[in-house]
């Protein structure tokens, strides 16, 4: 299958890059270089992309789009750099190829349409499909996995944090009782459990009735909310004076994340508010440039249905 990915909020995300020809990008989900490949037409033979991904089907396309645009500018085309790795491992990474300071980071974050259209990876709730669910293939953890073998506690928070499912204990009850006959192998089988556990009135409204479990399984699987958690401050360390972080979030537990750490490191004082001066030493890393999330337009969400959700935070390096 052909990986393809229109990418969201595209000429927003290169405004908000401010790329210069000479500069340092780094792209941390390069999926199908959907943006990255925008990115490296502007930079000149000084500037270098470096597209980063977990997905080895993703790299492997991504990178014969890039050389294409290469081979397009001849002499004149900028440097690629490609490395499997998760985007949370970006210090490491910067470290390990003796890379300067980022002018621009770009994080689009979420499933790629390529990952949800490819039937084989689990990711759609549509059709019938093994319960995967991995960006990295490589891993071990499936949603096979977590469907089957978590404890009935742990999988009921799971679908309540990650896909803020009213019905979890209904599902999950659901899903205990059948794996009790037999082991949970397709999506199609759990689909048919989540309606089963869905009150019929509420099966009508709020989209897919198995969006929000399929949504908290890959979320889990992937550990998506705690990568992105805990890895945006050194992120936005490895950027240069100048340099910004553009993130896009698909739902609100992700840019609830982002929101957060932006503020915090632009007003990382913890301080008590009654004290005059600040005596904890914590200085200001930057500036949030979206006071608000930046939106896709009535023309984008038209064009692509799966851009309706997406919002795009900006912050910048001091």
């Amino acid at each position: 299958m052909e990986f393809s990915h229109t990418p969201v909020l595209l000429k927003e995300c290169l405004e908000a890059l401010a790329v210069r020809e000479d500069g340092i990008y780094a792209d941390g989900t390069l999926g199908g270089a959907g943006h990255a490949s925008r990115v490296l037409e502007q930079l000149s033979p000084k500037g270098l992309l470096a597209g980063i991904d977990r997905d080895g089907d993703a790299l492997k396309a991504a990178g014969e789009r890039l050389e294409a645009v290469r081979r397009a500018r001849g002499e004149e085309a900028g440097r690629v750099l490609l490395i499997r790795d998760n985007f949370g491992n970006l210090p490491k990474i910067r470290a390990e190829y003796g890379l300067p300071p980022f002018d621009g980071i770009l994080l689009d974050l979420g499933v790629s349409s390529y990952q949800l259209d490819n039937r084989e990876r689990g990711f759609s709730y549509l059709g019938d499909a093994p319960l995967d669910m991995r960006m990295d293939r490589d891993q071990s953890l499936t949603a096979e996995i977590i469907v089957n073998e978590y404890p009935e506690e742990r999988l009921k928070k799971i679908l309540y944090e990650y896909g803020e499912e009213r019905f979890a204990p209904l599902i999950v009850r659901q899903i205990a009782l059948r794996r009790r006959d037999h082991r949970i192998t397709s999506g199609a089988e759990l689909v048919e459990l989540i309606e089963a556990a869905i009150p019929a009135k509420y099966r009508q409204t709020g989209g897919h009735p198995a969006k929000r479990t399929f949504q908290a399984l890959r979320i889990e699987c992937n550990a998506e909310l705690s990568v992105l958690e805990d890895s945006l401050p050194g992120i936005i360390d490895c950027l240069a004076p100048g340099g910004r972080l553009a993130v896009i979030t698909f739902h609100s537990l992700e840019d609830r994340i982002v929101k957060n750490a932006m503020r915090t490191a632009q007003d990382p004082c913890i301080c008590p508010k009654d004290f005059p001066v600040c005596v904890c030493g914590r200085t200001s890393r930057g500036r949030v440039v979206t006071r608000k999330p930046i939106l896709p337009s009535l023309e984008e969400t038209a064009a692509n249905s799966r851009s309706k959700s997406a919002k795009l935070r900006v912050f910048e390096h001091c």
